[in-house]
């Protein structure tokens, strides 16, 4: 079936007197979509993709769900390609604009929200607010009006080899061998498991896991807690609407990548979904690696941050579909499953896709699978 892609945007107004985007008008918000659609069939249902920093409209199941007669939007929030001042909440606000404009552009009555990778937390989180808004700062303390912003809830929700959340996915991947963010290179060689006088070795033993999992915990606490202060100083001096940026190293780090026994899977040891964890340890493309005082309480804190895949999931009451791809380089099947046994919903599913890896580009033969699974739980709800 052909598919016909229509790139389209549209702008909504925005009351924050601090800006985190290069160019534009204060006060206006550009979103960027694009619709991909079979040429031939209309639908009352859409199926809405949005990650944090966009640029998934070209990922195979995406266009492979057209092909298959789906109607799809991909939904490019603010931050589309740099998430180095990106603020969670205000995601939302995209995305909630986005359902809004769809609505009365092509006239679409039931959405159904794709949370691919980091998409799925998002997804997870904006429901939550659309059924239960709360929030109206912040966890910088900002004034943000998600309360008020009158989101609408989607119809369901789909977690497509989706992770629990930047800031906990970062957290297991901090590298807790840096013990000093001013001197990120002088490391603590017991927890530094790319150095190979590390004592430890593959396979851990759990008494070493727990530890090294306590210290990434603590590292991002002590992230944290600088990012606070820091922001406590400039609203002393009456510069709160000041911003300070700053680099984290080391964001790659986890000892799933160098011991195949730790969340067992089909994917292939040694490797991360950049590539040598060695290398993306300390790459400019890390996680994180470029940030700034807010961004990193809303996206990256353990703590402080709201996008939280196992709370929000708490909190929603629509359907939703679980997918695990086995070989998944980025989102392990724990990952998966604690995100489906947190899920409230009464109506939940699970599907394991066995062999497919994050995009489905070394096992493009799985996507039919992956594809029809999608089909039969949508037409199952009568999602049509």
């Amino acid at each position: 079936m052909n598919v016909v892609r229509e790139p389209y945007g549209f702008v909504h107004t925005e009351t924050s007197k601090i800006k985190e985007t290069y160019g534009g008008p204060t006060g206006r918000v550009f979103v960027e979509c694009m619709r991909i659609r079979p040429e031939t069939g209309d639908s009352k249902t859409v199926i809405l993709f949005s990650h944090p920093i966009g640029g998934g409209s070209f990922l195979p199941l995406v266009t492979a769900l057209a092909r298959a007669g789906r109607h799809v939007i991909y939904c490019n929030p603010r931050y589309r390609g740099n998430d180095t001042a990106l603020i969670m909440e205000k995601c939302l606000l995209d995305l909630g604009a986005c359902i809004a404009d769809l609505k009365t552009r092509f006239g679409y009555e039931k959405v159904i929200l794709g949370g691919w990778s980091g998409g799925g937390s998002l997804s997870l989180f904006y429901q939550d607010q659309a059924e239960h808004p709360t929030i109206t700062e912040t966890p910088a303390g900002d004034a943000v009006d998600i309360k008020g912003a009158g989101l609408q809830p989607a119809d369901g929700i789909m977690l497509l080899a989706a992770h629990i959340s930047r800031s906990v996915t970062m957290t297991e991947w901090l590298d807790p061998s840096v013990t000093d963010e001013s001197r990120p290179f002088d490391r603590d060689v017991s927890l530094n498991i790319y150095d190979p006088a590390c004592p430890e070795k593959p396979p851990y033993s759990p008494e070493f896991v727990a530890r090294f999992r306590a210290a990434q915990i603590a590292r991002n606490r002590r992230i944290t807690a600088y990012a606070k202060a820091e922001l406590e100083k400039l609203r002393a001096t009456g510069k709160g609407d000041q911003e300070r940026c700053f680099t984290v190293q080391g964001t790659m780090s986890d000892v799933r990548w160098t011991d195949p026994t730790q969340d067992p899977s089909d994917r292939p040891p040694y490797t991360c979904y950049l590539g040598d964890p060695v290398i993306a340890n300390d790459g400019p493309v890390g996680l994180g690696r470029f940030t700034t005082l807010r961004s990193w309480l809303s996206q990256w804190s353990y703590d402080e941050s709201r996008a939280n895949g196992i709370v929000n999931a708490g909190r929603i009451s629509c359907p939703v579909l679980v997918i695990n791809n086995s070989a998944d380089l980025a989102c392990t099947p724990s990952h998966a499953q604690r995100l489906f046994d947190a899920v409230a919903s009464t109506d939940k599913a699970f599907v394991n896709i066995e062999g497919a890896d994050h995009y489905y580009t070394d096992r493009p033969d799985l996507l039919p699978k992956a594809t029809a699974a999608v089909g039969e739980w949508l037409d199952a709800r009568n999602f049509i």
